[in-house]
């Protein structure tokens, strides 16, 4: 997809590196992820919020920015985070348009030295517990700022 569509989208003088397209395409397919996810936010929130904002005399850029933004943030920290986590997983996915990730240079590493071959699967676990850390911390995270500001909790 990013071979085909971003050089139409861009002027011809713009770089186009393999590198440029996967940044740009990844940043496209997790921004409406992340739209969509605020959305639901916003929408979660009752009415009463938004009618008290205008019965007090506030502007529709006010009662959005300080009633409902921070509400409907504190509604989605979890799924926020789920795309955050899955974002860094499919950062992986790169490889598809020829870029090498972690996963891929260690299979490079290993097809090149045959040395090594007895020992690609200590290699490939490590590189699972290197995701696995990665994702717990962010899980991790999320937990104690759910707790910190009592999301669930009515």
């Amino acid at each position: 997809m990013s071979q085909v569509l971003v050089p139409l989208a861009f002027p011809e003088d713009f770089p186009q590196n393999s590198l440029m397209r996967a940044a740009i395409v990844i940043t496209l397919f997790s921004s409406a992820y992340m739209a969509e996810n605020i959305r639901g936010g916003l929408q979660s929130l009752h009415p009463g919020q938004a009618e008290a904002a205008r019965a007090l005399g506030l502007p529709g850029w006010q009662t959005m920015l300080f009633i409902s933004l921070p509400q409907a943030i504190r509604n989605v920290i979890p799924p926020i985070v789920g795309q955050f986590i899955s974002l860094f997983k499919d950062t992986s996915l790169v490889y598809i348009i020829g870029m090498l990730d972690v996963v891929e240079i260690s299979r490079a590493f290993i097809q090149g030295n045959p040395e090594f071959l007895a020992n690609a699967k200590e290699l490939f676990i490590f590189l699972a517990l290197v995701f696995w850390v990665f994702t717990y911390g962010m899980s991790y995270v999320s937990r104690r700022v759910e707790q910190h500001l009592g999301v669930g909790e009515r």
